[in-house]
């Protein structure tokens, strides 16, 4: 096993996690992954990229196909298969690739169950940003200028799919603190605030434990 830092982020959609993990990475001198994945995703498997980022961070919607496959996901050896659907193709694909890249360096990744690919690595950091609603909606809000209540619907939305997909690829549950090693409430310090946070907790995660 080798002693590469890998720090994996989930998060509630509008909690600024995939802004908080960019400049984190930054702020640490290390590579960023978020839809650099699907770019990656789509040379390994020649698939097209409009396609693949159609399905990312979706779980499959069919029904038979789920109950063929069974639990074969949560064991960790499912295959590509010729007649596999396109959100298990990528999820497969994924998560290969990040398994490779864990090897090649030390990485924060966003997403695509990254905690749950690369769970056992000894220095593996699970972190899950959250955030209160009505703080969220702001965020959204702004970012996509729509009125609140539309960022709300959209932020449930997104929620539900995303915790379908890791529920689905995982046989876990999204968001549930056991699964991590720290959570934190994004609005509490906002974006650069929670960004000292972290690096503070990465640094002294390096100094007691990858020594």
């Amino acid at each position: 096993m080798n002693n590469n830092l890998l720090i994996t982020i989930g998060r509630q959609y509008g909690s600024g996690g995939r802004e908080i993990g960019e400049k984190l990475a930054a702020k640490l001198g290390i590579p960023f992954y978020n839809n650099e994945l699907i770019a990656m995703a789509a040379q390994k498997s020649g698939m097209a990229h409009t396609v693949l980022g159609e399905a990312d961070e979706k779980a499959t919607s069919s029904l038979l196909y789920t109950l063929a496959m069974g639990s074969s996901f949560w064991s960790g050896n499912a295959g590509i298969a010729f007649d596999m659907p396109i959100n298990d193709k990528l999820f497969v694909t994924q998560s290969e690739i990040i398994r490779n890249l864990s090897e090649e360096g030390p990485a924060v990744f966003i997403g695509r169950c990254a905690d749950y690919v690369l769970r056992g690595n000894p220095h593996l950091l699970k972190l899950f940003i959250h955030a209160p609603l009505d703080f969220r909606a702001a965020h959204v809000s702004e970012r996509h200028d729509v009125p609140v209540d539309k960022a709300k619907d959209i932020i449930v939305k997104t929620d539900k799919r995303r915790s379908n997909y890791y529920n689905y690829y995982t046989g876990q549950k999204w968001g549930k603190l056991d699964n991590f090693d720290l959570s934190i409430d994004s609005s509490r310090l906002g974006i650069d605030g929670t960004v000292e946070l972290l690096a503070q907790f990465v640094d002294d995660y390096k100094t007691h434990k990858m020594q």
